[in-house]
């Protein structure tokens, strides 16, 4: 009987210097040797501390850069940025541009992940609005009623009203997701959010899912903003 064959031993890859370095850099951020606000250390003493030449410490900075852990500045020493999950997703932006524009289904699949996030947003909305929130989200939405002629001005309140929603879950990830899924829509598909004509429309929806937040009524708010982004849905058929 022929005896097993001996897996082949791992390849051993030279990795280049700047990759060793930036690794090096993500770790004193992660273990807060770094922390935000900070100014990162010189060229020459990273060199020094990492007994690296100028380019490897110099595309590891920019990889930073990139990525959106520090900010470079001309003249400037670069500095460490704040993470949170806003920076995350605005680093994510140009890469939604080019998920949306490369195929229709991703438009679908876009309106679908908001709706089952919108959906979830307002039960937690309605479960936790105090009478001071309702009353922000009314007033919001008597702006709306007072921009009607003015589109821009008039989807710009749109979402401040849901990001009003979105903000009473108390999480910052879910105002962030939100935040994101907002601007997305705005800047590539903004007739989900809004088509001229419908605007009474909206406002009575709004007002609706409202009343059901000020009664704590999580089912009765589900359900209307169900319809109100089914409306939108449908209104601009199955590509949007």
């Amino acid at each position: 009987m022929d005896s097993p064959m001996k897996s082949a031993p791992d390849k051993i890859v030279r990795r280049k210097l700047s990759e060793q370095v930036l690794e090096r850099l993500h770790e004193m951020i992660r273990t807060r040797e770094l922390k935000p606000g900070d100014y990162m250390p010189s060229e020459r003493a990273l060199m020094e501390r990492f007994g690296v030449g100028r380019p490897a410490v110099r595309e590891a900075l920019q990889s930073l850069h990139n990525s959106g852990l520090i900010t470079i500045s001309h003249g400037e020493r670069s500095r460490v940025n704040e993470l949170n999950a806003a920076s995350v997703l605005t680093q994510s932006d140009e890469l939604a541009r080019l998920v949306l524009d490369s195929a229709p289904a991703n438009l679908d699949h876009l309106k679908h992940a908001r709706q089952m996030f919108e959906l979830g947003m307002v039960r937690v909305a309605a479960e936790n609005a105090t009478p001071d929130d309702v009353a922000e989200l009314r007033a919001l939405i008597d702006l709306q009623r007072s921009q009607l002629g003015d589109a821009n001005a008039f989807i710009t309140t749109d979402m401040a009203f849901h990001r009003k929603l979105a903000s009473l879950a108390g999480n910052p990830i879910i105002q962030s997701v939100s935040d994101a899924m907002l601007g997305w829509l705005f800047e590539y598909h903004v007739s989900l959010l809004h088509r001229s004509g419908s605007e009474d429309v909206t406002l009575a929806e709004h007002a609706k899912i409202v009343d059901h937040i000020e009664a704590h009524d999580a089912e009765g708010a589900v359900e209307e903003m169900r319809r109100h982004l089914e409306r939108s849905r449908v209104s601009f058929g199955p590509h949007g």
